[in-house]
């Protein structure tokens, strides 16, 4: 017989009973009460048409949908190794929280890379180690088109917005951001208070819906920008083309984290999905983006300018920096983002297979601006899975000036990795408009734990650079990270 037959019969025969013995034994009712939820359930597996599972087993198969719901953390806790979890293994999550506690790990017993059968990066150090790098290195960024240079640490917080993080999370980020000396980029949600509640450098991001800055058809408010561009806070502006996770495809913010107090910041309605469309209504070519660059340069006072994309075709990156030089209209800096990275929800089919490698978008990009004879014109800032000291040295080799990190960031926060981002069901706060969840996290403590991360990080970083014999910041290149390649037996 079927559980659903076996069911059927059990309703029909032992609840009666049950019943029937709570007339003779009044104690027994809680019991019985309990067992005819159960049953009632049962009774609307069977009967309810939507589901297979439900119907062939009812009860039983409510089992299923409980360690379907709890698989990420079971997985996480009790499958994955060290070393071969995604996106992230525990060996760095570890690594971060032991950086944001200001705690230094060590790692004991020798790595647990197989050396001799897995693609190892490694860096070939020193024979006499340097240390003239200096404790906190800086990089400048501005060109000659720009009036407010910005001086950048060589590591900060990536696009995160307000509404995909939860206001208590954007405090602790822009605290941690002010009083560790580095920049807050505000993800393309708009300004939001929390934003400018830590005192925190600020780089202010124009995503393609204008979000906070826009007119009903999707374009520039160009009186909004400017009032909020000008503030001391604000110390660069990114227009972003397109982001790693989903490029070409626009970004999603569901109804349920949609509350009334984003839609107003972002200049919509409330309770509905946000999508925000692949391209922004203020520019539809190289042409008119070269035209947007110089407006928005002009709004905010001439403070450094930027663009923001994850590369695709190779041939429209060459065509757009020729424009740049033909119109003689240069952004400040591009940010590279990596297809394999991104803290946004995104079909599949995006996150898995579209947009270039980080690393090699990375190498392209700077290939392309030194043999166009630019590449001193604008900075680079890379924004692919960045979140050791040996992440910021292999992307400075690479060809990157600045880093970013979103993820890196998140983890200091507290995130654990639970894969609930786009469901508004973060278990710690981070990524959650729930307010009972987000007070679990408290922005003046966590702040510290973004301060010590960032400078632990920054400090990692250094001392590789010293081990490797690097005494600045233009002596990073590509010849000293290696892939080491696999035996074959």
């Amino acid at each position: 017989m079927t559980p659903r037959i076996i069911f059927i019969l059990l309703m029909f025969t032992v609840w009666p009973f049950l019943i029937y013995r709570t007339f003779i034994h009044p104690d027994n009712l809680s019991l019985v009460l309990i067992i005819s939820l159960f049953f009632l359930l049962g009774l609307y597996d069977v009967v309810q048409k939507k589901n297979a599972i439900l119907r062939d087993y009812p009860i039983l198969g409510h089992g299923r949908y409980i360690l379907k719901k709890i698989s990420p953390e079971l997985h996480q806790y009790f499958v994955e190794s060290n070393t071969n979890g995604t996106p992230f293994n525990k060996n760095m999550i570890n690594l971060v929280n032991s950086r944001a506690n200001n705690k230094e790990e060590y790692h004991p017993f020798g790595t647990e890379y197989r050396f001799y059968q897995d693609g190892v990066e490694w860096v070939s150090h020193a024979m006499f180690p340097s240390k003239k790098l200096g404790k906190d290195p800086r990089v400048n960024v501005g060109g000659d088109q720009c009036k407010q240079p910005y001086n950048s640490s060589v590591f900060n917080i990536s696009a995160m917005s307000f509404g995909a993080l939860s206001g208590n999370a954007i405090k602790a980020l822009n605290k941690g951001a002010c009083i560790g000396g580095f920049s807050h980029n505000t993800g393309e949600g708009g300004l939001s208070p929390y934003h400018l509640s830590g005192g925190g450098d600020i780089v202010l991001q124009l995503g393609t819906s204008n979000f906070g800055f826009r007119n009903e058809d999707g374009t520039l408010h160009e009186e909004a920008f400017k009032e909020k561009s000008n503030l001391d806070v604000i110390k660069m502006i990114e227009i972003k083309l397109s982001q790693g996770a989903k490029p070409g495809h626009g970004g999603l913010l569901p109804a349920v984290k949609n509350t009334p107090e984003i839609a107003k910041i972002r200049m919509l309605s409330p309770h509905t999905d946000v999508l925000s469309p692949p391209l922004n209504a203020s520019f539809n070519s190289e042409e008119s983006l070269c035209d947007f660059i110089h407006k928005i340069r002009e709004l905010s006072s001439g403070k450094p300018i930027g663009i923001k994309l994850c590369i695709g075709v190779e041939a429209e990156f060459v065509s757009l920096i020729k424009t740049f030089i033909a119109k003689d209209i240069f952004p400040d800096f591009i940010t590279i983002d990596a297809a394999e990275g991104g803290t946004g929800a995104a079909p599949i089919e995006y996150t898995n297979h579209v947009g270039m490698r980080g690393d090699d978008a990375l190498k392209f990009a700077d290939k392309t601006l030194r043999d166009l004879g630019v590449r001193e014109k604008l900075k680079i800032i890379y924004a692919g899975k960045i979140i050791s000291g040996f992440t910021i040295f292999k992307a400075l080799c690479n060809g990157a000036d600045v880093c970013n990190s979103a993820r890196g960031f998140m983890f200091s926060l507290g995130c654990i990795q639970s894969l609930r981002c786009h469901t508004d069901a973060c278990p710690t706060g981070v990524a959650t408009q729930q307010k009972l969840l987000q007070k679990g996290l408290v922005p003046s403590v966590k702040s510290e734990r973004v301060k010590y991360y960032h400078n632990n990080t920054v400090e990692a970083f250094v001392e590789l650079a010293s081990a490797v014999g690097v005494g600045s910041l233009e002596e990073l290149n590509p010849s000293l990270v290696h892939v080491a390649q696999p035996t074959v037996k």
